[in-house]
């Protein structure tokens, strides 16, 4: 288990060092990655808060973050492909012990990744339900991007925390998002104690 915002959460999502993170897992010999995030819901059938979704594709919306181990310092210009962003044998997998888990998750959905550390406006969320967004976080990206660099199979368990802005009457409050990321963990540990046995560890 690597905690992305570091021990006791200190780490904003536009300062996590995301290829430091990939970097180390790599080393480690890790070849399977299943992120965990917090995320807004947007679409209709997304936005209930501790909804599970394992998502299959991602729009990046963030900015001057460290996004690729391609840069100058490595003397060399590769395009990896990223049509389909997330590992689909490693999703089929996630999908498929929920199912034994008995536990509901959407199997699809785009991920929007945004900056933070300020939660959205209700015209940023409109431009991203146009763009074909259904969930929204701030550490989707660069992480998926590096992992594909680095070769690791890569994929996401996503759990709705709060309607995305503009989606519902409320305002946001971080107080009722802890207390539904509190309550929704369960659900996310069991499917990861169903998962984990089925996941190749060469």
């Amino acid at each position: 288990f690597l905690p992305r915002h570091g021990a006791g959460h200190t780490i904003p999502p536009h300062e996590v060092n995301y290829r430091a993170n990939i970097w180390a897992l790599r080393e480690a010999g890790v070849r399977n990655v299943i992120a965990v995030n917090a995320v807004g819901g947007i679409a209709p059938d997304f936005i209930a808060p501790e909804t599970i979704v394992i998502p299959d594709q991602i729009i990046d919306y963030t900015w001057g973050r460290a996004h690729t181990f391609f840069g100058a310092e490595s003397k060399t210009v590769e395009h990896v492909d990223f049509t389909s962003p997330y590992c689909e044998s490693l999703r089929t997998l996630v999908i498929s012990a929920a199912s034994k888990a008995r536990l509901s998750v959407i199997p699809h959905g785009t991920y929007a990744a945004t900056q933070g550390p300020r939660f959205e406006s209700a015209a940023e969320i409109s431009r991203i339900e146009r763009d074909g967004g259904d969930i929204v976080g701030m550490t989707g990206m660069p992480e998926a991007g590096l992992a594909r660099e680095k070769e690791l199979c890569y994929a996401c368990i996503a759990m709705v925390v709060n309607p995305a802005a503009g989606k519902s009457a409320a305002v946001i409050s971080l107080k009722e998002i802890m207390q539904y990321l509190a309550s929704g963990m369960s659900k996310v540990r069991t499917l990861l104690e169903a998962v984990i046995p089925e996941v190749p560890h060469a």
